[in-house]
């Protein structure tokens, strides 16, 4: 069983008629995701990877029952393209567009309020439920399906993960990409608490990295909650000079319990296992689930 993805969902992508969404797009089909719809403004009428394009999310919607979007909308218009997805109440939005202007993720977490909608993103690789739904850019071929749940602010970690997971012979629930940008929609948290939830994920791998502090967040609900499934947790960025941005717009060090030895020591305090090194990953969570 997978969170957020299943066999019924189905897919409407925005921005799907250029480049990264023609590209992507077509990927996800060729894995077998049904995407039944895109979204370009201008464009309604026309079909594009086999799929009948429409002006807006609420009619394509209402057309085709999309349960999902995926978000290929460029940084300026990106957050107004998350924002028509939640006010046409879609249960489920991924956004893939990187560096979305933060006053206007802004606008889009006060839209989210009160809300019908999950956003994933922006800045997210997607969601991969192995053998069931891609919505997302990730790279596929490593993945299978089994009982290990990744929520991962890294999309490159993320597939090095699923490789090592699948080489132990465990397979993947579903893999998350919660975002790298500093403003996102599902917090790590969040995600942890879907899969704690799920009675076929059996346990769960954490992949952060400096910057914010939500893994200091799942440490204080790890504390509380405690729960029964192991938890093993990568943090990347030890040696990352502080109050400089490496690589992703939230990885950035900067004031207390940012870096990531503090990340470490927080989640340790709570019971989580700590992978030792990128590379042991795989071991880590098949020790911890023996």
């Amino acid at each position: 069983m997978a969170i957020l993805l299943s066999e019924d969902t189905r897919i409407l992508s925005q921005g799907m008629t250029g480049w990264a969404g023609t590209h992507h797009v077509a990927g996800m089909i060729e894995y077998g995701s049904n995407v039944v719809a895109g979204v370009t403004p201008g464009k309604g009428g026309r079909r594009h990877l086999g799929a009948p394009i429409y002006d807006t999310v609420a009619e394509a919607m209402r057309e085709t029952r999309a349960n999902a979007s995926i978000v290929f909308v460029p940084p300026p218009t990106a957050g107004a393209a998350m924002i028509e997805a939640i006010e046409a109440e879609m249960p489920l939005v991924v956004t893939v567009t990187e560096r979305v202007p933060v006053l206007d993720m802004l606008r889009v977490r006060e839209a989210l309020k009160g809300s019908r909608t999950r956003l994933v993103g922006a800045n997210s690789q997607g969601v991969l439920a192995p053998g069931v739904c891609k919505l997302g850019v990730m790279a596929t071929g490593s993945e299978r399906a089994g009982g290990v749940g990744i929520v991962s602010r890294s999309a490159s970690l993320t597939s090095e993960v699923v490789a090592q997971v699948t080489a132990a012979g465990l397979g993947q629930s579903t893999t998350v990409g919660v975002g790298g940008d500093a403003v996102h929609g599902m917090s790590m948290r969040e995600c942890l608490e879907l899969f704690l939830a799920d009675p076929e994920t059996d346990g769960v791998v954490i992949i952060g990295e400096i910057g914010g502090v939500e893994e200091q967040e799942v440490a204080d609900y790890v504390a509380g909650a405690r729960p029964s499934k192991p938890i093993v947790a990568l943090i990347v960025g030890a040696h990352a000079p502080r109050e400089r941005r490496m690589g992703h717009a939230g990885a950035l060090t900067f004031g207390e319990g940012a870096d990531a030895a503090a990340k470490i020591a927080a989640l340790e305090r709570a019971g989580v296992r700590i992978a030792p090194s990128a590379h042991l990953v795989g071991r880590t969570i098949a020790e911890a689930l023996r």
